[in-house]
């Protein structure tokens, strides 16, 4: 199979699709990789190092796609790489369709066969594609919240851990994840005061367990969520539904009841984001302030570490790119156990009930969809 992989375009995104080490696996089960020029430059992998693996040197994007027949990407394709889809492509990127009202209609119109990483799951019903960027942005959150709250960047002027005599901030986390053990355990290292919500008592329970007293763990209520929203310094949107929306948790009230400097976090922005003032930002512009509360909301936070970000991600990625190469999609899907739900939008039908529901498109089942 001809696998291609663009150099991803949207705003400051430094991952890649493909390292070097992956694109000589891929070559090595007998298949061809197209990748365009300087598509490794963001983790410092050049042409010359993935040509010695074995891939061909694209000059354009539009050679990738006129080339290739599996697409592999990181980010959704922005607008200029979605015209470039065909119906003999199959493209397997992150998607977050639901909130994308644009790039669901360009991807059912272009009659490709799209997976998401996103819904993608394993045996136990978990997001194996997901979790490695949900953990570098877990831990990237706290970060981003800890700047923000400096007082040259909007914020409150305090320090995330304080000092011997003064107190340290307080971070709510929203959601008992994988974003959201990550950011605990940043948190707690850095020595803030950090607080986790959630609805599941086994959830709080094992982050009890991991953590122990130094975490506070709330089961979340409106009136729990009220409480301690209201009174933190930071606070880190950590929810997902898979495939759909995110829910508005934290709503435009309790912002204008929040502390002038207070941060909020939204690690869901990809998914729409669960606090009702947000709206998606990039790492140009991260922040803006709405009733005096800093909120950020990038929605490619892992893009700002990509060496990182993309190895945790090829890891993760590489067994089912050779799945989709050496079987083909329909086979790949119907044999790998969790594969299936990945199929986002399939010639021209939208697969994830959520994404339907959310965006008034007729759902079919995946399994119906590959057979009819």
């Amino acid at each position: 199979m001809r696998v291609g992989v663009p150099k991803e375009i949207k705003n400051h995104e430094y991952r890649v699709g493909l390292t070097p080490d992956n694109v000589r696996e891929v070559v090595a089960h007998g298949h061809t990789v197209i990748i365009e020029t300087q598509a490794g430059a963001g983790i410092s992998a050049p042409d010359e190092e993935y040509a010695a693996a074995g891939a061909q040197i694209a000059a354009t994007a539009q050679q990738v796609f006129d080339e290739a027949e599996l697409i592999v990407k990181v980010k959704e394709p922005q607008a200029s790489e979605r015209a470039m889809l065909r119906p003999e492509h199959t493209l397997f990127t992150y998607l977050h369709l639901a909130p994308d009202a644009e790039q669901t209609a360009d991807l059912v119109r272009s009659g490709a066969v799209c997976i998401g990483y996103e819904t993608v799951r394993d045996t136990q019903g978990r997001l194996p594609l997901l979790a490695p960027m949900s953990q570098v942005a877990g831990r990237l959150a706290v970060q981003a919240g800890a700047t923000a709250l400096q007082k040259a960047n909007g914020g409150l002027g305090v320090l995330l851990g304080g000092v011997p005599g003064v107190p340290p901030a307080k971070v709510v986390v929203i959601g008992g994840g994988v974003v959201g053990a990550h950011s605990i355990a940043m948190a707690l290292g850095l020595g803030a005061d950090v607080t986790v919500l959630d609805r599941d008592v086994n959830v709080l329970s094992t982050l009890s367990a991991q953590f122990g007293p130094a975490l506070k763990t709330v089961f979340s209520t409106r009136a729990s969520l009220d409480q301690n929203v209201i009174d933190a310094d930071v606070v880190i949107g950590a929810v997902l539904v898979a495939g759909a929306a995110a829910p508005k948790l934290v709503t435009a009230d309790h912002v204008k009841a929040m502390k002038a400097g207070s941060v909020l976090v939204d690690v869901a922005i990809d998914q729409g984001g669960c606090f009702e003032t947000s709206h998606p930002t990039t790492h140009d512009e991260p922040t803006y302030i709405v009733d005096d509360v800093v909120h950020y909301c990038v929605a490619n936070m892992p893009g700002a570490v990509p060496r990182t970000s993309t190895a945790a991600l090829n890891n993760a990625t590489l067994p089912y790119v050779l799945a989709l190469a050496d079987m083909g999609y329909k086979k790949a899907l119907e044999t790998i156990p969790g594969f299936l739900p990945g199929l986002n939008v399939y010639k021209g039908t939208v697969t994830v009930e959520e994404v339907a529901g959310s965006l008034g498109y007729a759902y079919t089942a995946p399994k119906i969809a590959l057979n009819s």
